[in-house]
């Protein structure tokens, strides 16, 4: 641990410690988000504002363009919490990126997610002339390097057609803005994002266009495919955003509660109770603050998801009377499967072989191997 750590971790303690905490957040936070311009990055904003404005305290947003790099000032208490993708369930799984001997599975918690009016899917340039997700072999898939919330999920979504990996050619990008120029600039043809995103509007209003391959609910089998790979994706009717969606012209498709404002297990139950319940109390002043911001609402979080939610969470959902005995027993269990996970890294990482790869493939055996032991899906094989 080097000396800027130590550092910024006695920062946060001595916030958290403070008797006024637990009633006032503290002047000065550090956030991670998506690239700037995304949706999560224009929410995170928009909340950013009206707790400077109501609450006097300053949020600095910091964007990045991939999972680990949103994660890493988080782990390394520089930061307090971060508007994450489904990245937030590859940490707590240990799996692509953070299969490497640097992560391993995480501690993640939850405090709140957004679930509004878009989706949050594959979009497909307009001028492919694909329609359905089956048109989308042969085409050119993009991806972020460390970002396997984009690549993990878009490969995913491809398995409603029956199709994968090997059906598509991968392109790609540093970040998530370079991957949407490349969109633009005709270097790929697909990729993974929310209706309402910044990007998606850009490339919609670009010469190539914009559409959305429908994924119906009432398919079950292609459904039961996406979920085989994919447990965190729903089928959600879209009513907002570019191609063409409106409440009379609505299109389902995949999505997820995005942007899913998390933190570590170990962060002070009263920071992050201050913080959450700040977020439900300002919800008015900044639900109109950007697109995709009203999906913030108490009343549409899913308290039985894939992830746990903070025990600092848990106590202002208590105090509004929304968390239930099935919503505890559920997180309970998500709880378990973490600690499942983190034991069967700490012993397998003790003993792992040198080489990275070597390591990595090591890894995904030991943690089938413990899941299934504990009688739990393994998922990622």
């Amino acid at each position: 641990m080097n000396r800027r750590t130590v550092v910024a971790g006695a920062v946060l303690a001595l916030f958290v410690s403070s008797p006024a905490f637990s009633q006032n957040l503290p002047k000065e936070m550090s956030w991670t988000a998506y690239d700037t311009g995304s949706s999560g990055f224009n929410i995170a904003v928009a909340i950013g504002q009206q707790f400077k404005q109501k609450f006097g305290s300053d949020v600095r947003v910091l964007p990045s363009g991939n999972d680990t790099g949103r994660l890493a000032p988080i782990k390394a208490n520089r930061a307090v919490i971060s508007q994450m993708g489904i990245g937030t369930y590859f940490a707590q799984e240990g799996v692509f990126e953070f299969g490497a001997r640097s992560w391993g599975p995480q501690a993640s918690r939850l405090l709140m997610a957004a679930t509004a009016c878009n989706g949050l899917s594959i979009a497909v340039a307009k001028d492919t002339g694909a329609k359905e997700v089956k048109d989308l072999k042969g085409k050119r898939l993009a991806v972020v390097v460390g970002s396997p919330a984009l690549t993990q999920g878009a490969i995913s979504l491809l398995a409603f057609a029956n199709l994968g990996e090997k059906d598509v050619t991968l392109v790609q990008f540093s970040s998530n803005n370079a991957m949407w120029k490349g969109f633009i600039n005709n270097e790929a043809d697909i990729a993974l994002t929310s209706t309402i995103s910044g990007q998606a509007r850009e490339a919609d209003s670009s010469p190539r266009g914009v559409v959305f391959p429908p994924m119906p609910a009432d398919d079950k089998e292609g459904w039961a495919r996406v979920h085989k790979k994919a447990p965190y994706f729903v089928a959600h009717k879209a009513t907002c955003g570019v191609g063409g969606l409106s409440p009379q012209a609505p299109i389902t498709m995949a999505s997820y509660a995005y942007p899913i404002f998390m933190t570590y297990a170990d962060r002070p139950t009263d920071a992050i109770y201050t913080i959450t319940k700040a977020m439900i109390d300002a919800y008015d002043d900044y639900k109109a603050g950007a697109p995709g911001a009203d999906g913030m609402a108490l009343s549409l979080q899913n308290f039985t998801w894939v992830v746990p939610y903070h025990d600092g969470a848990i106590r202002a959902f208590k105090e509004k009377g929304v968390w239930t005995d099935a919503a505890q027993k559920h997180n309970d269990s998500l709880v378990k499967r973490q600690q499942v996970m983190q034991e069967a890294w700490k012993a397998y990482a003790a003993n792992g072989p040198s080489d990275d790869k070597a390591f990595a493939e090591g890894w995904m055996k030991a943690r089938a191997a413990a899941l299934q032991k504990a009688g739990m899906d393994v998922i990622f094989e």
